[in-house]
């Protein structure tokens, strides 16, 4: 069984913007709703993303904490372009912009369109407890704060937020 454990900080100032070696357009969208899971009815998410010229679908289990179950298939563009239309909330995106920290790989999400101005950081790791340097720009930890999914964007975009949901 896949897992994923990652934990997602916010980032402050763009010091990461020099370390970044790859930069990946994405869109992303879901074919259920935040809601769905938080009261029951389903118990993972799916995703489709476009990133670059190549197309997934994702199936992650529903678990508060950092680590979930994880299932992600390459599928044809094509299908992925027609997916993201049957999408139920907004489709998000953002450039995924790839940086090297003392050893491990980080993720720094720039989100465009209605999530523009948030910039998230992800890192996974092998275990739970793995020991990793934190970077100068990586701020506050929201690996367990649902409305930083990205699910959650999907459904309530950043733009909607109130200025005591941002800091």
């Amino acid at each position: 069984m896949p897992l994923e454990i990652e934990r997602k900080f916010l980032v402050s100032g763009d010091g990461w913007r020099a370390q970044a070696h790859a930069v990946l357009p994405i869109a992303q969208g879901y074919l259920n709703t935040l809601d769905s899971l938080e009261h029951g009815g389903q118990k993972a998410s799916v995703r489709v993303r476009i990133q670059g010229e190549a197309g997934y679908l994702n199936i992650k289990s529903r678990e508060p904490g950092h680590t979930r179950q994880e299932f992600d298939y390459p599928i044809p563009v094509e299908d992925a372009r027609a997916l993201l239309a049957l999408c139920v909330a907004g489709v998000i995106d953002k450039r995924r912009h790839l940086v090297r920290h003392e050893g491990h790989l980080w993720e720094v999400d720039e989100f465009l369109g209605e999530n523009a101005g948030l910039v998230v950081a992800e890192i996974e790791l092998a275990r739970a407890d793995e020991a990793f340097a934190m970077p100068a720009w990586a701020g506050r930890e929201v690996t367990d704060q649902a409305r930083y999914y990205n699910l959650a964007l999907a459904s309530r975009p950043y733009a909607r937020w109130g200025a005591a949901e941002r800091d």
